[in-house]
């Protein structure tokens, strides 16, 4: 049976670091603040945005909310994100995504000061990661790392097997496992044979947001196994990528959906403000 991965236990350190940092630039004047904007009544967006609300207050930041309504322009929110990059209070930027329909969230992106760019999406940040020389990482597959480190399995060296290749999580996965000289495979819908390609993995990391993709006779005995996915099923229960039941007893290391990497997302975004205020600050 799979050791279970506690995304829970191990955010609630990262945020307890993070606070404790925080509380000791508080004492030297510095107050640490995110602005986060969301456009419209999206249920899922709502409850990311209480949440990391709710995550700001424990590690002692402040928090400001923008609730725009569905029907804003783009040039609207451009004009607040500018207004946000101008102010000196204001050491992180997050815009809740998805965004309606016409509004570019490219366009969007761009506009954000990447300086306060804590989801690490503008296109200097993603540069950086790149070429491994950056602040910030994209706070899902950062959480993921942390995720990884925690088991003491050596990354350097294995075969790990990312599956899914989007910009948020699937590419910057890929990226970072490199930084640390694993040989990495990211599969995708047109991988010939995506069950062969996961059994040799090390470590498998499923980021591709389809329920139950990954079964037991995919995965190599023993692997690390992190699970991405959150994906509602029709009789309302949160799955994963990942089938839990039949992976479980073959892993070595795996993550439960809820309470696997959803948790290290938030933490990481509450490690990214700290770092943009020390950044900001001239402290890094």
């Amino acid at each position: 049976m799979a050791q279970i991965i506690d995304g829970k236990q191990i955010s609630a350190q990262v945020k307890a670091q993070v606070a404790e940092e925080a509380a000791k630039l508080k004492e030297r004047g510095i107050s640490i603040c995110l602005a986060v904007v969301i456009v419209g009544d999206d249920p899922a967006s709502r409850v990311y945005v209480n949440n990391k609300k709710k995550a700001c207050e424990l590690v002692g930041f402040r928090s400001r909310e923008y609730a725009l309504p569905a029907s804003t322009t783009q040039q609207e929110l451009v004009d607040l994100v500018q207004q946000l990059n101008a102010d000196p209070e204001v050491n992180g930027i997050l815009v809740q995504l998805p965004l309606p329909k016409q509004i570019d969230e490219h366009a969007i992106i761009r506009t954000i000061d990447p300086k306060k760019d804590v989801d690490a999406f503008h296109a200097e940040n993603v540069g950086k990661i790149m070429i491994g020389d950056y602040h910030f990482l994209p706070c899902t597959p950062a959480g993921c790392m942390d995720l990884i480190h925690s088991t003491g399995v050596e990354i350097a060296g294995k075969n790990a097997v990312v599956v899914g290749r989007s910009n948020i999580v699937g590419k910057p996965m890929a990226m970072l496992l490199l930084h640390e000289s694993a040989t990495v495979t990211i599969c995708h819908s047109k991988t010939k044979d995506l069950a062969q390609e996961c059994r040799r993995a090390d470590i498998l990391v499923a980021a591709v947001g389809k329920a139950n993709l990954i079964t037991g006779d995919m995965v190599k005995p023993g692997a690390v196994v992190i699970d991405v996915g959150m994906n509602r099923l029709e009789n309302g229960k949160l799955c994963g990528d990942v089938d839990f039941a039949s992976v479980e007893p073959v892993a070595g290391y795996i993550t439960p959906v809820p309470g696997g990497v959803g948790p290290m997302t938030i933490a990481t975004l509450m490690r990214n403000t700290l770092t943009a205020a020390k950044v900001q600050n001239g402290l890094l």
